[in-house]
């Protein structure tokens, strides 16, 4: 139904922002960590419409490949798109491959919601399609994307257990993590440092 939208961010939380196109604000849901508009700048987010009995939900991506690769995880037995996201949140599209083709199931498994058999069943179904993408090219970052703000180092920390805490963390649990990733990474850098935390 919807392929991407263009538009000026007015909200930007952990992870969600709200796209403003034509005088309507679209709610979009995110992966953590990723390059997106930032608050008040334009940007074409390319987006993923899913329908429930109670809910209709927009997910934003900075690019195809990354909702492509969203898409190709949704086809995985048990994985739903929260937790396809949650994914997204805690590897990079490059690492994820990497994990999928190395048959790295305990990379798969640091990320929250990811059991033993889900992560197994994520390498089945998805090695050939990763072996293709990959042929590709692994490319850390896409193309025109948005570089993030350079916001306080503080701030980022409380950006951070916030996006933590908005795919399933206990407060305490994100805190202690993000406090942790803080000791091993720039915490001006909020993408590394939520998926630092997300991994530890």
């Amino acid at each position: 139904m919807y392929d991407f939208l263009e538009g000026q961010v007015v909200s930007r939380k952990a992870a969600d922002l709200t796209l403003l196109v034509s005088g309507v604000g679209y709610n979009l849901r995110i992966p953590l960590g990723v390059p997106m508009p930032q608050l008040g700048e334009e940007g074409r987010i390319h987006v993923h419409f899913a329908v429930r009995e109670d809910a209709q939900i927009l997910y934003g991506f900075p690019d195809e490949s990354l909702r492509d690769l969203f898409r190709l995880l949704l086809k995985v037995r048990g994985v739903g798109p929260n937790m396809a996201l949650a994914v997204l949140s805690g590897l990079s599209r490059d690492d994820f491959l990497r994990a999928v083709l190395g048959d790295d199931v305990k990379r798969l498994q640091a990320i929250k919601g990811v059991g033993k058999k889900t992560a197994e069943q994520i390498l089945l179904d998805l090695k050939d399609k990763a072996q293709s993408l990959a042929a590709d090219g692994l490319q850390e970052s896409a193309a025109g994307s948005h570089p993030p703000a350079a916001p306080s180092a503080k701030g980022n920390i409380e950006d951070a257990v916030q996006a933590l805490m908005s795919i399933g963390y206990p407060e305490k649990d994100a805190t202690k993590r993000v406090e942790n990733a803080a000791k091993n990474v720039d915490p001006g850098d909020l993408e590394t440092l939520v998926r630092t935390a997300i991994q530890s």
